[in-house]
């Protein structure tokens, strides 16, 4: 059901302003690129958010990795109320006082010796990089190597740069210059190389094409091939980065310097920013002109990112997400049904066995969709009004559960670093029953589908 549909139902139990808000989304102008929505989400605070009913759910999926900090942290949020009290934007003519301290901070992060491009988004920093990649390899030089199975945006050069050929095909004749290979093969990235080649593109764990590692030693090994080849080599942290694996940056695991990082969602913890960062020497092919966004790196996002990233340094949030993510890790490799879990940190993906999703007749999208309808079959009162009791006779209130199908075989789990062990616990739970309960639907209809509707795997 979808909110349109839940909001509709409820009409006559609501006020008029709930009515006024039904009739406003019955004609909402919002084209539709996601599909129809299955709740809307009002409120949020820690690991915890609030439909538009009062309903409470557990965040695990942070706005696909981006509220790491959680929601509502008080430190950002004051940041940006001062921020936005005294100046919110003047346009890159002129200096602002917090994208110095971030650009600086990145920097040091990364190991020093680079200098940053702000923008808005994961696909801005990437395009920032492609067009980097071309002016500094001079003209000629415009190819870009990638890996199928990843995604790095949607504009037409990061959909082109994007390994999934199913997300081209409405949208030909995409830009040229791209070309692409299996994730972690060196020979075949090697026999991609010519001429006209500029730079390999990767991202050091794919995240939205399944939360896959590379093979051990694949990253130094292109590394090196990059050097061999004078190529410029760009790693596409926006998914991993900002401590979410359990270093601050994915690819430090391998011990590899990138010339090349892009990065967005955590840095603003769900204020959009994005930024390139790349060695100096690199950086200095851009001249005045060469590009530029209107917002990037205005005032408003940056007091955000400045705020996340002193509380993150402040936390030591690469501790935390080990920690933490070991944690999470053990759980679902506790649970029988899953057959592997992959990722690092709090950036996980449990795959589910052929048996535990009654060899097909179960998706994890399904799982998903019921994890989240779990917290939609009540709002903490029975059928009387009443609010239900546990057995512990305290009053109980229902949990949803917000993940998402990485894969139409795996679920993929990114809590926010402030998550409790508690929450990683019920998480698991929640997800155990909602598993069970496709797989009796399953078992009781085996000509057709269980489950209800689920959006889209991903961004």
């Amino acid at each position: 059901m979808d909110v349109k549909t839940q909001h509709t139902a409820a009409v006559g139990a609501v006020s008029p302003a709930k009515a006024a808000e039904v009739a406003a989304l019955e004609r909402c102008p919002i084209m539709g690129s996601y599909g129809a929505p299955s709740v809307m989400f009002v409120k949020g605070q820690g690991s915890r958010l609030w439909d538009s009913f009062g309903r409470q759910y557990l965040d695990f999926l942070s706005g696909l990795a981006v509220t790491s900090l959680g929601h509502a942290h008080p430190q950002v949020a004051q940041a940006i109320a001062e921020q936005a009290a005294k100046l919110s934007h003047v346009s890159n003519l002129f200096a602002t006082e917090h994208n110095g301290d971030v650009a600086l901070a990145i920097d040091r992060l990364l190991g020093g010796g680079g200098q940053v491009f702000f923008c808005n988004s994961g696909a801005e920093a990437n395009e920032a990089a492609i067009k980097l990649a071309r002016r500094w390899a001079g003209h000629g030089r415009f190819g870009v190597i990638c890996a199928f199975r990843s995604f790095h945006g949607r504009t037409l050069a990061t959909l082109r740069a994007t390994g999934q050929p199913e997300k081209h095909e409405p949208f030909v004749p995409l830009p040229e210059g791209f070309r692409h290979v299996p994730y972690g093969d060196l020979e075949e990235l090697e026999r991609a190389a010519d001429e006209t080649t500029a730079a390999v593109l990767l991202e050091p764990i794919l995240g939205e094409g399944g939360v896959l590692e590379p093979p051990a030693g694949f990253l130094q090994a292109v590394r090196e091939f990059c050097d061999e080849r004078q190529l410029l080599l760009i790693f596409d942290e926006v998914q991993t980065g900002f401590a979410r694996t359990g270093n601050w940056f994915a690819h430090q695991y391998d011990g590899v310097q990138p010339d090349v990082v892009t990065m967005a969602k955590a840095l603003g913890n769900g204020m959009p920013i994005g930024a390139c960062w790349a060695r100096a020497e690199v950086a200095a092919a851009f001249r005045p002109g060469d590009h530029a966004t209107t917002f990037g790196g205005q005032p408003l996002a940056t007091a955000a990112a400045k705020a996340v990233l002193a509380v993150m340094e402040e936390m030591d949030a690469p501790a935390v997400a080990r920690q933490k993510g070991a944690l999470l890790r053990d759980k679902l490799e506790s649970f029988e049904a899953v057959s592997q879990v992959r990722g690092r940190g709090l950036l996980l993906a449990s795959e589910l066995s052929p048996e535990a999703l009654c060899e097909g007749k179960i998706t994890a999208a399904q799982v998903a969709a019921r994890c989240l309808q779990a917290g939609q079959e009540g709002s903490g009162q029975d059928k009387a009004g009443q609010g239900r009791v546990g057995q512990n006779g305290t009053s109980e209130e229902r949990l949803g559960l917000v993940v998402n199908a990485v894969t139409p075989t795996a679920i993929r789990w990114a809590p926010p670093l402030v998550v409790s062990e508690d929450e990683i616990t019920q998480a698991v739970e929640l997800f155990q029953t909602a598993l069970k309960v496709e797989q009796e639907l399953a078992a009781a209809s085996p000509a057709s589908p269980s489950g209800p509707a689920s959006p889209g795997q991903s961004n």
